[in-house]
């Protein structure tokens, strides 16, 4: 089992259960005092960036199973391996520092039914644990399938952020994640097969 996937699961999911939502929040609502009035958000960009967040932590652990020194990865993979973590992760701080500044927290309420595994594109831990058993073509093809199932549920979900939300900075970001996963989606397909 991928630890560092597992600890990061652990803490996604006990922090979702220990966290409560602020989902009858009126929206929108103005961000911290002296804000640009662009900083006004609603309910979709909260619920966009508390699921981005997780979405985005598992698609840079299925990066660092590709980059591990013993990962028979092709060179393909690695480079878009390497692409793919260096564009999540900044990602991953602007999200989180949006919500700290809307005073909303990190995680999703899990109350709702909202949790890691309804999100679109979300992959098990026995489909990343199932890549220890795969080396080469086999590993680059199931790797990239994965992914590629992974960057249509971000699509989606930026896609419905784009519309539905309310600050500029998250339909900006949903924008930006359409495009750079729409193009990396055209790099998996010929590896997936």
């Amino acid at each position: 089992m991928h630890g560092r996937f597992l600890v990061t699961a652990v803490l996604s999911i006990t922090t979702l259960a220990a966290c409560g939502g602020d989902a009858d929040t009126p929206a929108p609502t103005p961000g911290p005092a002296g804000a640009a009035a662009e900083s006004a958000f609603n309910d979709a960009d909260v619920e966009f960036a508390q699921g981005m967040i997780p979405h985005h932590e598992q698609a840079i652990e299925m990066a660092d199973i590709a980059l591990d020194p013993s990962s028979t990865a092709s060179d393909a993979v690695r480079a878009l391996a390497t692409r793919i973590k260096a564009g999540q992760g900044p990602e991953v701080a602007q999200l989180t520092a949006l919500l700290t500044a809307w005073g909303k927290p990190v995680a999703m309420d899990s109350s709702g039914g909202h949790d890691m595994a309804s999100m679109e594109g979300m992959l098990s831990v026995a489909e990343l644990d199932g890549l220890d058993a795969l080396a080469a073509a086999p590993f680059d093809r199931e790797w990239a399938r994965l992914m590629l199932v992974h960057h249509q549920g971000a699509v989606a979900m930026a896609r419905t952020a784009e519309t539905g939300g309310a600050n500029d900075e998250i339909r900006t970001l949903a924008a930006a994640i359409i495009a750079a996963q729409t193009a990396e989606i055209e790099e998996l397909r010929p590896i997936a097969g």
